[in-house]
């Protein structure tokens, strides 16, 4: 199998699963037992806290554990919608976002509360002036992703946290998709909450985190005992949270790696030579991820070329719509068309991806 879907899941890194190998059949202590287990198993946890706060340049104390990066989207939306109701019901985010952004902002509309989903351009960017001209008094959340997950288009976060900021309107941003790919600098950014996810950085399934800026307070989702400073119940995941500090750690040394680019734009520019105006890209050509490719293949379906491109994994759009052989909502907020969205593949590309697998589906393509 040529695995070509790192934007939907990464496996697990052999120094990660090193790393978690010794909580899983030795220090099994409950994080918050008193006795030395227990304690190794806290340290272990304040440990990873460490890792994932040096990679984001945030304190180990503003990093809070959750079982995904749909959890923490949840906990945060929801958190500050009910914790500032009082200054206003109104949140901010775009047409483009993940589902748990999207499904959460229209559950709250169930409770009263008003949502402006910002449209994107052509190449998928939300435009700060539209963010801008959005803005109410009775705004209390701006929710805008660092990157897109299906055409990899970069946002302009800083600028728009800049504008929330003099505002003192608290602004998130779902970085699941940038982390260990390009730069996230929180104290760049501006942000008051950024998503992460360990299966988008060679960590396993079942963990995420977030940040929380210093002084802000919101409820924890789930009711129960004080876990993560009160800020999530639930016995914490030992295991998979030394999984996902350790790929942090990994995640510092390897971020501006040029390899995956070169590769990518190798990618691009061989089908660019061989299919010229067969295909469109998707996405910014410049101000996207370095290792996604959102092509669509003119005249032909995502899914005949799925089917032709035996034992490669790709995807028609994100992972979370598969199986779908309609235009994906983000490429129809694109302005997409139908016939380029329905012959649309995401290509995203990882650490073991190699030239040799990038030439032989080339060679499939061409076949097709």
């Amino acid at each position: 199998m040529i695995y070509l879907d790192y934007n939907a899941t990464t496996p697990i890194d052999k120094a990660v699963a090193d790393a978690m190998q010794p909580y899983i059949y030795e220090n099994y202590g409950n994080p918050s037992s008193i006795h030395k287990m227990g304690l190794e198993a806290k340290s272990a946890i304040d440990h990873s806290r460490r890792q994932i706060a040096a990679l984001l340049n945030c304190a180990a104390g503003e990093i809070v554990f959750t079982g995904s990066g749909s959890e923490a989207n949840n906990t945060i939306i929801k958190g500050v919608a009910e914790t500032y109701q009082h200054k206003g019901r109104h949140i901010i985010t775009s047409q483009i976002e993940h589902p748990s952004v999207i499904e959460t902002c229209k559950y709250l509309e169930t409770k009263g509360y008003r949502v402006s989903y910002l449209p994107v351009n052509r190449v998928g960017e939300v435009q700060v002036q539209q963010l801008q001209n959005a803005l109410t008094s009775e705004t209390i959340l701006v929710s805008i992703m660092h990157s897109n997950n299906e055409t990899g288009t970069l946002q302009g976060v800083k600028a728009m946290a800049e504008i929330c900021n003099k505002e003192n309107i608290l602004f998130h941003t779902d970085a699941s998709q940038s982390i260990g790919k390009v730069t996230v600098d929180i104290q760049s950014l501006g942000v008051d909450f950024l998503t992460l996810a360990g299966p988008k950085l060679y960590a396993p399934k079942g963990i995420g985190a977030f940040f929380i800026k210093k002084g802000i307070s919101i409820p924890s989702l789930i009711d129960g005992a004080g876990h993560e400073q009160g800020r999530r119940a639930g016995t914490e995941n030992v295991i998979f949270i030394v999984g996902l500090g350790k790929a942090c750690e990994m995640a510092i040394e390897t971020v501006q790696s040029p390899d995956i680019l070169h590769l990518t734009e190798y990618f691009y520019q061989q089908l660019l030579g061989l299919f010229q105006q067969k295909i469109q890209l998707n996405g910014h050509p410049e101000r996207r991820l370095p290792n996604t490719l959102n092509i669509s293949f003119l005249g032909h379906s995502s899914a005949d070329v799925m089917f032709a491109l035996e034992d490669v994994a790709v995807s028609a759009g994100s992972a979370c719509h598969s199986g779908s052989t309609q235009v994906s909502p983000v490429l129809k907020a694109m302005g997409i068309s139908t016939q380029a969205g329905v012959g649309a593949i995401r290509f995203s590309l990882g650490k073991y991806t190699t030239r040799e697998e990038i030439d032989k589906v080339i060679a499939m393509l061409t076949r097709i």
